[in-house]
């Protein structure tokens, strides 16, 4: 039996037997092609995008939901265990199989759940292997005294994994394999399958309509799916055999098995966890050229491969975990993506045609460069990537996209009427919420930190760099203008169109974060002790101090009252890393900062297991919310916490 100190992240019958704890903690499973597969401990599906296997048909995107669910009864002494669990119609949930689960936990990643049907004891586990398009699902029987009968219905789909299904008479073809069965949803349509490494599949073929996803509801969203009922299996098991499911693109891969917690040594058992998570995110992008490319998914559920988050993720998920070699396929795939100095934002899973509308993306390209070079000393990829890294510099020194280019006080303007150009890129139809237009603090950080990178690496690689030292300079001094002497910290924009903007955001926290800060020590300590009294919370920095009248407490309701609380007081678990490290900077503490890290470990448990969410409320308890395992927020704790044990 496992143990609390193997499996850290593990519930009993007060969580598991709890509908509303049970669905609130959600896992994921992922392949490292962009798929994934994931659930709640309840077993309910409370989202569309909830699944075994939503395969990504054009990695990393193109994520479509292929096989839903299986759900299970067992029959043993005479009696009959459900162990699945459906919402329906007027909050209705049939089957309440969370009342059987004596312990759930995660091994490693994968969900492991221990049902309990009178003597009998029934373990099932949920995985995926890296570069395989598949799920398994595995049933042991750990104790009985008598064989029990494991009944399986297979519920299936085919969509846009941001979509619903309502079916009407859409007809797929389901025929069976040997121990197998084959659906194709339509005419062209992708062919997968849902196979048994022993039994035979009765065939179905029925929609099984008005799943509610409570999750959906809560979002303002269609909560309705109807999923199909594609075949059954019934399989007789004995105590200590098994039976594994496949969901998947082929029949390739049974007889997989699953990843193994590994030991922790001597680090936090949160940190080993977090480790293990960042792999989630890393997934391939091939490329002509780049065969190896590789990229990172932005957050778990709904987040492509993002740009901007690539290149802030990409020390703390590759270099902070030993994964060095990734990096370098990373910072490979993207610089032939650089064009006109700007690097891509997104690519839209329709057609992953690349939309170049950020200011800050490229210059977090230069910095996770630079942090490649610092911790492998690799001067050959560095002199690859040096045509990229130049254009960068030259776009915004000369110009670029929306208006983004240096002033002659050697800082960077970036705003466009109607568009979102920072990290705070929230948008409702025409209302850009925060549109920072002019001179946003970070941007200047940001520039100035890059041109003193491409000063040293230019020195090492022998390359000229005294346009860079010099750029440098003109950007150091033009940075003492963010200073807001009354308030004793920095202004948010500078130069906008209604002047400078003196909101205390988290922004500025990268001023004094980053290898190379613009800030004296003593504004960079008045930096962090602004940030320290009004913005800092268990779960991370708020994105706008309480007492500002545009301060929005809850992140909650529909789309738009959501996006329009997105930056205005929510509260975001990845500005702690830079938060923690300018915090040691400014005080010469190192224990002391890395204490505002801790608390996040009890996230774990919590919401996404295993992970790091997107964001959390502004106020108090800070409850996790938006995405469920988000990449930054995984890679800044990681990053900072080894930068600070150093």
């Amino acid at each position: 039996m496992a143990d609390a100190a193997e499996h850290p992240i593990a519930f009993g019958r007060a969580i598991c037997g709890d509908l509303a704890q049970a669905e609130r903690r959600e896992w994921l499973v992922t392949n490292g092609l962009g798929g994934f597969a994931s659930g709640t401990i309840a077993g309910t599906l409370t989202r569309r995008y909830h699944g075994l296997l939503v395969a990504a048909l054009r990695p990393p995107l193109a994520r479509t939901l292929l096989v839903t669910k299986f759900d299970e009864t067992v029959r043993y002494r005479d009696s009959a265990y459900e162990l699945a669990a459906n919402r329906w119609k007027n909050d209705y949930v049939a089957g309440r199989g969370f009342e059987l689960i004596e312990r759930f936990y995660l091994d490693a990643m994968s969900p492991v759940w221990r049902y309990a049907t009178a003597d009998a004891l029934l373990e099932k586990r949920i995985w995926m292997t890296r570069g395989t398009d598949a799920t398994f699902v595995a049933y042991t029987v750990l104790r009985a005294a008598a064989p029990l009968v494991l009944q399986l219905r297979a519920l299936v789909n085919y969509r846009d994994f941001h979509a619903n299904t309502h079916a009407a008479d859409w007809a797929m073809t389901v025929t069976p394999r040997p121990h197998a069965l084959r659906v194709e949803a339509y005419d062209g349509a992708t062919a997968f399958f849902v196979a048994a490494d022993r039994g035979e599949w009765s065939i179905e073929n029925v929609w099984y309509r008005d799943f509610v996803l409570a999750r959906e509801s809560l979002r303002g969203l269609d909560d309705r799916d109807d999923n199909l009922c594609a075949g059954s299996l019934a399989v007789t098991l004995a105590e200590g055999e098994s039976l594994t499911l496949t969901a998947g693109l082929s029949l390739d891969g049974l007889g997989t098995s699953p990843s193994k917690s590994a030991s922790q040594g001597d680090r936090p058992w949160w940190i080993v966890q977090l480790e293990r998570a960042a792999e989630q995110f890393i997934v391939a992008r091939p490329a002509a050229g780049e065969p190896d490319g590789c990229s990172i998914i932005a957050g778990y559920h709904w987040f492509g491969d993002w740009g901007r988050d690539t290149m802030i993720a990409l020390p703390g998920l590759t270099l902070a975990t030993g994964r060095a070699e990734v990096a370098k396929r990373i910072l490979r795939a993207f610089a032939p993506l650089v064009d006109r100095g700007m690097l891509p934002n997104c690519f839209p899973e329709t057609n992953g045609v690349a939309q170049y509308n950020t200011a800050d993306a490229a210059l977090w390209y230069v910095e996770a460069a630079a942090a490649y070079l610092d911790a492998t000393g690799d001067q050959a990829t560095m002199l690859a990537l040096w045509p990229s890294l130049c254009d960068v510099v030259a776009g915004y020194r000369n110009g670029t996209r929306y208006g983004i280019h240096m002033d002659d006080d050697g800082l960077i303007v970036a705003g466009a009427p109607g568009v979102q150009l920072t990290w705070m890129d929230a948008k409702i139809g025409d209302w850009v919420v925060t549109p920072r237009m002019g001179k946003p603090v970070e941007i200047a950080a940001l520039w100035y930190n890059a041109l003193e990178r491409m000063a040293a690496i230019a020195a090492l690689l022998r390359e000229p760099c005294e346009e860079y030292a010099a750029l440098a300079k003109l950007a150091r001094a033009g940075f003492a203008r963010y200073w807001n002497a009354s308030a004793g910290f920095c202004y948010d924009v500078i130069d906008g169109p209604d002047g400078n903007d003196p909101a205390l955001r988290p922004n500025q926290i990268f001023a004094a974060s980053l290898p190379y800060s613009p800030l004296p020590p003593d504004r960079q300590r008045g930096v962090v002790d602004a940030c320290a009294a009004q913005l800092l919370t268990t779960n991370g920095l708020r994105t706008l101090a309480p007492g500002d009248p545009r301060f929005i407490p809850a992140y909650a309701g529909s789309p738009r009252e959501r996006d329009a609380a997105y930056h205005q007081g929510t509260v975001w678990p990845w500005l702690l890393g830079p938060f923690a490290i300018a915090h040691a900077r400014a005080h010469g503490d190192k224990e002391r900062a890395r204490s505002f890290l801790a608390p996040l470990a009890d996230q774990l448990l919590d919401h996404g297991l295993g992970s790091i969410s997107e964001i959390a409320g502004a106020t108090a308890p800070f409850r996790p919310d938006g995405a469920i395992a988000q990449a930054w927020s995984v890679a800044e704790l990681l990053r900072a916490w080894k930068a600070l044990a150093d």
